[in-house]
């Protein structure tokens, strides 16, 4: 794991050579967390799910801010989280402040990410702040938390910072070569692990993952489990750099056009097509490759989670 200590399950985990697993969570605009908190329970019972990561305004709308809902996972799921905070929406001050809230609130686990532009969200006229980029604030992290210092120097008074910190990465970025240069300098500032983004290609994943081997950082592969055919053509269409396969779309839209009406058949349908392209995909990752494991972007999905992982063991 490098000089840092593992103060994380998640980091314990990878540091213990486990094949680990994540989950994610997406609070949106909701003042009410019961939703969230039961998926995160059904993610603890697999027994196979390290953490849960948190979203963080994806894809640039205005949700719920992802520190309460973290720490709350923490405290009534009894699972890890992690807490994802974008750069997109506060300049350094702000997250110097919230990274001190979330340690006192006992949050071990922070993924940086740059967050998707405003322009792209419910609020387009608002302004995105960008006062440092993703790289600048993984070297902030790496101050507080080995040298208990803000970011001008200051000294960080009451205690120590016990957090890990990942970054992302995209398997699907062409060229590839600015992709894995850009996730070089942020393993200069000390990321602890990465989880990339999704992927469906097995052949350009496992050439990703080789490329990243060089920075001897643990990767998490993102997975996208689709439980519809229309979040599907969203993805294929939409999604920047992502093809879901032609064959897995026409699967999907099989399944639903032959049990309309019949939502348990319906359902029955769709997890067994994500079953069998996601569970020899993962399998084919943890045999062929050095990744530490599969970030399952299953958001909503929690039902498959134990059938596509029941045959992996106990994460701990």
């Amino acid at each position: 794991m490098g000089k840092r200590p593992a103060y994380s399950n998640l980091c314990k985990s990878i540091e213990a050579e486990n094949f680990t697993f994540t989950g994610e969570l997406e609070p949106k605009k909701i003042l009410n967390l019961d939703e969230i908190i039961e998926s995160a329970k059904e993610m603890k019972r697999t027994k196979k799910i390290a953490a849960a990561n948190v979203t963080d305004g994806p894809q640039g709308d205005a949700y719920l801010s992802s520190l309460v809902p973290s720490y709350k996972v923490q405290e009534e799921a009894e699972i890890e989280a992690v807490w994802q905070v974008t750069i997109r929406d506060r300049n350094r001050v702000a997250l110097f402040g919230d990274v001190l809230a979330g340690a006192i609130l006992g949050l071990k686990n922070i993924l940086v990410l740059t967050g998707d532009h405003t322009a792209l969200g419910d609020h387009k006229k608002g302004r995105a702040v960008y006062d440092i980029d993703s790289t600048q604030f993984c070297e902030m992290l790496s101050q507080m938390i080995d040298d208990g210092l803000d970011y001008e120097g200051n000294e960080i008074k009451g205690g120590n910072i016990e957090m890990n910190f990942g970054c992302v990465a995209n398997p699907n970025s062409n060229p590839r070569e600015p992709e894995i240069l850009k996730v070089g300098r942020k393993v200069e500032q000390g990321v602890d692990f990465i989880q990339t983004q999704t992927a469906f290609d097995i052949d350009e994943a496992k050439d990703f993952l080789k490329d990243l081997e060089q920075y001897n950082v643990p990767v998490l592969l993102g997975i996208f489990p689709l439980k519809s055919h229309g979040i599907a053509w969203y993805f294929d269409n939409y999604i920047p750099g992502v093809s879901v396969p032609k064959d897995l779309l026409k699967s999907l839209k099989k399944a639903e056009k032959e049990n309309k009406g019949n939502k348990p058949a319906k359902y029955a349908a769709i997890d067994k097509i994500n079953i069998e392209f996601f569970k020899p995909f993962i399998e084919e990752i943890r045999k062929t490759t050095k990744a530490a494991g599969i970030h399952c972007m299953a958001v909503e999905y929690e039902r498959l989670f134990e059938p596509l992982l029941q045959e992996f063991p106990e994460y701990m």
